[in-house]
């Protein structure tokens, strides 16, 4: 329940707060020039402090590097890194092209645990309009989880609900095509329906700190009693125009396992983010 609450508490917050963005916005009959421009620039997406990327910034490279891990000793030895990336680059108005490799290692009492690997390669069409398109090719491999390969392909449309200054919130709709390659049992080539929602807020006026969460929802279409789902929760606070502090909340689910494994896996880490 406690998990629950975290996933969705940036959306709520979101949700709660963008009547009070909207009221912010100056009458322009009643301020000057100059009172008129700083409110433009207040809610002007070309300068936004959540969700760079997202957001149709006149940004043309965005990249964003993670590094977040934790670390127990005593009766129970853990170490937890955890290597992620955001790449978009924008030629045009029309286009844009998106990554987020990332690479998890953990042991346990000095065996291995974890060792998971993914890519992707994303295209956005339209992406400065409210409703866009947008396709993916996904890899990914998991140690965790007895995963050789997994390749993942989807197209699907997205909508811009909330796109302020300080707040963000998007909804995506794909269909994805999914063939698992798993070491300890069959195979899986399923057809599902993906969900996105992603929501970012910054709740003071500096954009110091913000809150982001992501939650993908995948219901198999094509099998019976198959659905995953992955979501994260990140606090952050920057600590310069380019660095910034952060703990991270994330939660994965698969109902399609292989024998020994757990359907659920939680991660708490800390760690840096750095920006462009």
């Amino acid at each position: 329940m406690m998990v629950r609450f975290l996933f969705c508490l940036p959306f709520w917050l979101i949700a709660f707060l963008s009547p009070s963005f909207a009221q912010s916005v100056p009458d322009t009959l009643q301020v000057t020039t100059a009172e008129n421009s700083s409110g433009e620039d207040e809610e002007d997406p070309a300068y936004p402090e959540v969700a760079e990327s997202e957001q149709d910034s006149t940004q043309q490279f965005f990249v964003r590097f993670n590094t977040d891990g934790t670390a127990s000793t005593g009766n129970v030895e853990r170490v937890l890194l955890q290597l992620s990336s955001a790449l978009d680059w924008k030629p045009s108005r029309q286009f844009k092209l998106s990554s987020s490799p990332s690479f998890i290692y953990g042991t346990q009492s000095n065996v291995l645990a974890e060792r998971e690997f993914f890519a992707d390669i994303r295209g956005s069409f339209w992406h400065q309009k409210q409703v866009y398109g947008l396709a993916f090719l996904a890899w990914d491999r998991s140690n965790l989880r007895h995963i050789l390969n997994r390749w993942t392909q989807a197209a699907g449309i997205g909508v811009k609900i909330i796109q302020r200054k300080r707040a963000y919130f998007s909804v995506t709709n794909l269909l994805l095509h999914e063939v698992s390659d798993f070491a300890e049992r069959a195979d899986l080539n399923v057809w599902r329906n993906s969900t996105r929602l992603l929501g970012e807020f910054a709740p003071d006026k500096k954009g110091k700190f913000t809150i982001t969460g992501i939650v993908f929802l995948q219901p198999a279409i094509s099998m019976r009693n198959n659905f995953r789902w992955n979501g994260s929760l990140a606090f952050a606070y920057k600590m310069s125009s380019n660095l910034s502090l952060r703990t991270k909340f994330e939660n994965a689910y698969e109902s399609y396992v292989v024998p020994g494994r757990k359907t659920n896996d939680f991660r708490w880490t800390i760690g840096l983010s750095f920006q462009n």
